[in-house]
């Protein structure tokens, strides 16, 4: 079943060390801010060790007293396409009434959200955990009022992420959401998913990121082989089984086309996840689970998967 799952994943993919950040690391500074109605702000972030701004979409509490934050990933595209929390997801509806203020960086497309080994000729400099760990946060405590609680979440290559800088930042996070990842980063499924995203669609060399398949670095990202570390946290999984649901119209072509990628795409993370959630109970970790019987890789479904998660991420934020 996997090796026909690799398989797979990589055609239909294509076609479509412990430490954290170094504790040295110079603090990210606001360049910019826009404000976009009454409850939204687009930051512009100068991160010292990329030496380049990212913009940071804020989406803020209607309570302006201290609120815990939770930094929400955008998938594959980082949020540079129009594939995003705040243009196909409902991040902005949905947490309008939440006590929280919601972080989405805007970019990081095909980065896995990590610090990379060296410069990459395609994506360039990548410190993303290094950004989001150190440099964000500091940025960030110059303009909201924050309780000291934390929590991530992504989708797909950043549902993975998710759960990785959960367990390498200590105690930074004391929740966490995945939605559709593939958290065995080393293992036969998920590194030929990591291989698809990075390489087959971002058009970079996954050797710049961890360095070659099965090196210590891959190993060190991998959520599944690092799942202790998770103890003590809230966390969610959630992944749909690939099977066309509610949200898919069969009567539309380009929607048609939509589930034969995204399809397959699910089928392999929902066995990722799978695998994920038994080495959870393994452990004798809890966590809070989401496989409905039907579900594409499509925001529709992690929209859905969202307003599952928040509950459990809310019990880690109090």
């Amino acid at each position: 079943m996997v090796p026909i799952l690799v398989v797979t994943l990589i055609a239909v993919v294509t076609t479509a060390a412990w430490s954290v950040g170094p504790a040295s690391a110079a603090p990210g500074r606001i360049v910019s801010s826009e404000a976009i109605g009454s409850h939204q702000l687009l930051l512009s972030v100068f991160s010292p060790s990329m030496d380049r701004s990212i913009p940071v979409r804020v989406l803020r509490a209607a309570d302006r007293r201290p609120v815990p934050r939770l930094y929400l990933l955008n998938g594959a595209g980082g949020g540079e396409d129009s594939a995003n929390w705040v243009e196909q997801g409902n991040a902005p509806a949905f947490f309008a009434d939440k006590p929280v203020d919601v972080i989405i960086p805007m970019a990081g497309a095909f980065s896995y959200y990590t610090d990379w080994q060296r410069d990459d000729p395609t994506l360039g400099r990548n410190r993303w955990e290094t950004f989001l760990t150190r440099e964000l946060p500091a940025a960030l405590d110059g303009i909201l009022s924050s309780t000291g609680r934390n929590g991530i979440a992504g989708l797909s290559m950043s549902g993975s992420a998710a759960l990785s800088l959960a367990e390498r930042a200590g105690d930074l996070y004391s929740a966490v959401a995945s939605m559709s990842g593939c958290p065995n980063t080393s293992g036969l499924l998920g590194s030929a998913y990591v291989r698809a995203t990075v390489e087959g669609r971002g058009a970079a060399d996954t050797t710049n990121m961890w360095g070659p398949p099965g090196s210590p670095d891959w190993v060190a990202h991998d959520a599944q082989i690092n799942a202790e570390r998770l103890r003590g946290k809230a966390v969610f999984v959630s992944s749909g089984p690939g099977v066309p649901g509610q949200h898919d119209n069969l009567s539309d072509a380009q929607h048609i086309q939509m589930i034969l990628v995204g399809g397959p795409i699910e089928a392999a993370v929902d066995e990722c996840s799978h695998r994920f959630v038994a080495r959870l109970a393994a452990l004798g970790i809890g966590v809070t689970t989401y496989f409905p019987p039907t579900g594409t890789h499509s925001f529709a479904y992690w929209n859905d998967a969202l307003a599952r998660a928040w509950p459990v991420l809310a019990s880690g934020l109090r």
